[in-house]
Order: structure tokens, then C-alpha cells, then sequence
């Protein structure tokens, strides 16, 4: 049994059922972000939770998130029928659409438009992990930088963590993801196509760089999301377990 399960266990005891969730959040601000001047130790006789217990609840709403995302994302169609998050075209090819539509090379660019997002929904489920492991080094100083900060303030501390690492786990899924969906090939075709016309400018995108970053933004869209409903319900997002510690059916 890990430590975050053992300090929620200890809050299932000491905690009233009559704990809401939005005095939860309340509660996490008011010993973690500072907002009062009161220790824990004042506060907690009130509340009936403790520091670890308050950052053990918004680890486990932050993991039970952040599955919901790479779930939501990581499989067919996941980007490519929300518009919200699709990836479009690279600004290249959308500036030299209308002209490749002219010579019959719309089709090619739904085609590449659709295996882009393809690429990306192949790469999202190695986020998972990489969710995990930033949840379980966050440190109870983070969570009153996110229990005090801006309303994206976990998403933002994600980002700040993942990024770089992500970029790199996903590059060759989407490489891999590319080239076996036929997009470099699409790629091509279409560049070969328009190198034909007169009086064209050049034609260059780095289609992996593209979908990399266009991946990760749908992700961190859709983390920000389920941290607006944390903030707002955090029962909506974790599981039967802190479902019983807020005394939700």
C-alpha cells in the first residue's frame, strides 16, 4: 500500500461524510495556498484534515484527470473528429490549399489532414505514464503553488514538468506512426504536385515536429479542462475511494 493510499485511508476516519467538495478545494486553499495565515496545525482541528491529507486528495483527482485525458485522446478519432484539439494542416499546406485543390490534390490533403491526427492518437497513451510519475513527485510546496495559483495553475505545473520529456517519449511513435499510416508518402506526393506549378513559392514542413506539438496541445487543452472540473466538483474526477471520503454516492 503506498503512502497517498495510507494517508487517505486516515482521512476515510477522521474525516465528517458531510465534507463537501467544494469545501474540500476551500479547505486545500486555506492550508496549503496560504490564503489565511493559519498553520496546519490551527486548521486542521477545524477542517479534520492535515497538509498530507489535502495534497494526497489533489494528487489522486489529478491522476484520475489526467487518465481521463490520455484515455479520451488515445484512440481512433480522438483528435481527428473533435474540433477542438484536430491538428490542421501545416499553415504551409493551408496557404497553398486553395491552389492544390485546383489541381486535384483535395482529396491528398484530407487524406494527409486525417493522418496527422492518426499519428498523434497512436503517440497520446505514452503520456500516461509520464502523468504518474509527475504526481508522484509533486511535493506538498506544489500543491500550494496549485491550490494558490492561476485556475490552470496544475495544468501549467504539468507542462512545465512534461514537455520537453514528452516531446522526445512521442517523437518515435509518431515517426514510427507516420510512416506506417502513409502521411510522409501523402507528403510527398502533394510537394511533388505543386513543384509542377509556375511561380510557386517553396514548400517545406517538418510533419513529425508538427504533430508532436500539435499532440501535446491537445493534451494539455484537455488537462486544463479536467482541472476546471476539479476545482469546480473535485468528486466528478476521482475515484470511489475519495468518493466515500466526500461522502458522495
Amino acid at each position: 500500500m503506498d503512502r497517498n493510499t495510507v494517508l487517505l485511508s486516515v482521512v476515510l476516519v477522521i474525516t465528517p461524510l458531510s465534507v463537501s467538495a467544494a469545501s474540500w478545494w476551500d479547505t486545500g486553499k486555506e492550508l496549503l495556498g496560504g490564503n489565511t495565515g493559519n498553520t496546519t496545525e490551527s486548521a486542521a482541528p477545524v477542517s479534520g484534515l492535515s497538509s498530507d491529507e489535502i495534497a494526497a486528495g489533489l494528487k489522486e483527482a489529478l491522476r484520475v484527470g489526467a487518465g481521463n485525458v490520455v484515455s479520451q485522446l488515445g484512440t481512433q478519432d480522438g483528435f481527428y473528429l473533435d474540433d477542438a484539439i484536430r491538428i490542421p494542416l501545416p499553415p504551409q499546406l493551408q496557404q497553398a490549399k486553395g491552389v492544390l485543390e485546383q489541381v486535384g490534390m483535395g482529396a491528398s490533403l484530407q487524406e494527409l489532414e486525417m493522418k496527422l491526427n492518426r499519428a498523434a492518437e497512436a503517440a497520446t497513451p505514452r503520456a500516461k505514464a509520464m502523468f504518474l510519475d509527475a504526481i508522484s513527485a509533486m511535493t506538498i510546496d506544489d500543491a500550494k503553488k496549485i491550490y494558490s495559483g492561476s485556475e490552470d495553475a496544475a495544468t501549467r505545473y504539468f507542462s512545465d514538468k512534461m514537455r520537453g520529456p514528452l516531446a522526445e517519449e512521442m517523437r518515435p511513435v509518431i515517426e514510427a506512426s507516420l510512416a506506417e499510416v502513409g502521411a510522409l508518402q501523402t507528403y510527398d506526393a502533394i510537394v511533388s504536385k505543386y513543384k509542377t506549378l509556375p511561380f510557386v513559392p517553396d514548400l517545406k514542413a517538418d510533419l513529425t515536429d508538427y504533430t508532436i506539438n500539435g499532440g501535446m496541445d491537445g493534451i494539455f487543452y484537455y488537462l486544463a479542462r479536467e482541472e476546471a472540473a476539479i476545482r469546480e466538483n473535485p468528486v466528478k474526477q476521482t475515484t470511489s475511494l475519495l468518493k466515500k471520503l466526500f461522502g458522495q454516492p
